[in-house]
């Protein structure tokens, strides 16, 4: 009897199924917009737009980009200034080097920062309104 083996995809331990994903071999020189979450093992030169969206560098990952998402986290490498309207964190391995503007923002230990941190609530404030007038619309809709 043969066993039916699911093979493992890279993105597995750090994403779920539902996340884009840009494997190691691709090199990206320019802007980045997306609508979905993003795991990124590759190359990005440029400016990366996921807005209300999480951003996953993983450990292959070399980015010289700015970055604006909901949700940042590293475990590559990243130059360039992050913005994410709630939290950016940077893992064991992970280093960024720009500023970093945020509600929420977690450095692990034998992670590497250099820059400097702005910690900006507005921008959680703004999407928890944002989440409950669709909860809101939603329920009006049922």
């Amino acid at each position: 009897m043969r066993r039916n083996r699911m093979s493992r995809k890279p993105w597995d331990s750090v994403a779920d199924r539902s996340t884009a994903w840009l494997g190691p071999s691709l090199h990206v020189k320019g802007d980045l917009t997306g609508t979905e979450d993003l795991l990124i093992d590759g190359a990005i030169e440029g400016m990366l737009q996921l807005n209300e969206h999480k951003l996953t560098v993983g450990m292959a990952a070399k980015l010289k980009a700015d970055i604006n998402a909901r949700e940042v986290v590293v475990y590559g490498c990243v130059q360039g200034n992050v913005y994410a309207t709630g939290r950016i964190d940077i893992k064991k391995g992970g280093s960024v080097i720009g500023n970093l503007r945020t509600a929420q923002v977690m450095i692990d230990d034998g992670a590497d920062f250099k820059g400097s941190i702005e910690i900006d609530q507005s921008a959680t404030e703004e999407t928890d309104k944002n989440t409950l007038s669709r909860k809101a619309s939603a329920g009006a809709v049922s």
